[in-house]
């Protein structure tokens, strides 16, 4: 992908966009959360309101994390001697995901090979899937599990915003989103994901 190509990618049905559009109510509780993350995000009319609506901060959202440019993000690690990092909003880059995935497995690259024949096969999987292929998949996880013997596994978890498409429509799921199209770069997910891992292990 060139610098100069903007992808768009998000993590909200277009339901929901514009219903929230249809109402815009101003949130209070939206800009505090804006602002715990980046004190310079809001504008000076958010800052004069102490509030932004929920398209604004829905948006705004997926702009902070690697949601945005490499089509999924990292929402949490949790270790076997029971410490949890959920601090990954704004983690953005290939680089700091990199990083993040080397400490989740503290370097062990036989644990990284499982995990990455893993994300190839189920790829394959959805990618030949006509479910996949007609539905909108939004919101959905990949959970990562391993212990110290090096038996791991990955799962596709998170399937409450997975609607179905108009008959006859399908879906591409790696070119970028523009509203109505309803592509959802789930694939262009996992393609960057193997990529990284791919990187690590090279």
């Amino acid at each position: 992908m060139s610098g100069s190509e903007k992808r768009i990618l998000r993590t909200y049905l277009e339901e929901e966009l514009l219903k929230a559009r249809g109402k815009p109510k101003l949130r209070k509780d939206m800009y505090k959360k804006m602002i715990e993350v980046d004190p310079h995000a809001p504008t000076e009319e958010e800052i004069a309101q102490q509030a932004v609506t929920k398209p604004r901060y829905m948006q705004w959202r997926e702009t902070i994390s690697s949601t945005s440019t490499l089509g999924f993000r990292i929402e949490g690690i949790r270790k076997g001697d029971g410490t949890c990092n959920t601090h990954f909003k704004m983690t953005k880059t290939r680089d700091q995901v990199h990083r993040a995935f080397l400490g989740f497995i503290d370097g062990n690259m036989i644990i990284l090979k499982k995990y990455l024949t893993r994300l190839q096969e189920i790829r394959g999987v959805v990618e030949s899937s006509e479910f996949f292929r007609q539905h909108e998949v939004i919101g959905s996880s990949l959970l990562f599990v391993h212990d110290k013997k090096c038996k791991c596994n990955i799962w596709l978890i998170d399937f409450g915003k997975t609607t179905p498409l108009p008959e006859g429509q399908t879906l591409n799921h790696r070119i970028p989103w523009q509203e109505g199209n309803r592509e959802d770069g789930y694939l262009y997910g996992f393609d960057n994901l193997i990529e990284i891992l791919s990187s690590i292990r090279s």
